[in-house]
């Protein structure tokens, strides 16, 4: 029986994949507005879309973490995994993550909020 309820998994999760959502995307803006592309504005708004976006889901995730009291930390990684400690409730429950699933649940997200930007 696992000691963390299961509707909260989701923010967990959310704790882990925005951060690096954000920071690809702003790597991502970055490239586009010092790249060689003709037109520049139509790639950097979407990206910038995109990243309002997360960036209110990450405010909304921090949020509720706080107000149910709990937290997420990075504890080891290697070549492939990361392992992260979730604590809720007084329970603590260690999960390992595939970096290679951590890299493509990053991409997918990322593919979510460029479709939501609805440009």
């Amino acid at each position: 029986m696992a000691l963390i309820p299961v509707e909260s998994l989701q923010y967990f999760e959310n704790m882990i994949y925005l951060p690096m959502v954000l920071i690809v995307l702003e790597r991502d803006r970055q490239e586009f507005e010092k790249g060689s592309f003709k037109l520049k504005r139509p790639y950097v708004n979407l990206v910038e879309e995109a990243l309002k976006i997360a960036r209110a889901e990450l405010k909304q995730t921090s949020i509720y973490l706080r107000r149910n009291n709990m937290k997420v930390i990075r504890g080891k990684t290697d070549d492939t995994f990361t392992e992260y400690l979730f604590l809720h409730g007084g329970y603590e429950e260690r999960r390992r993550y595939l970096n290679v699933r951590l890299r493509n649940r990053t991409e997918e997200l990322i593919t979510v909020y460029l479709a939501m930007t609805g440009t």
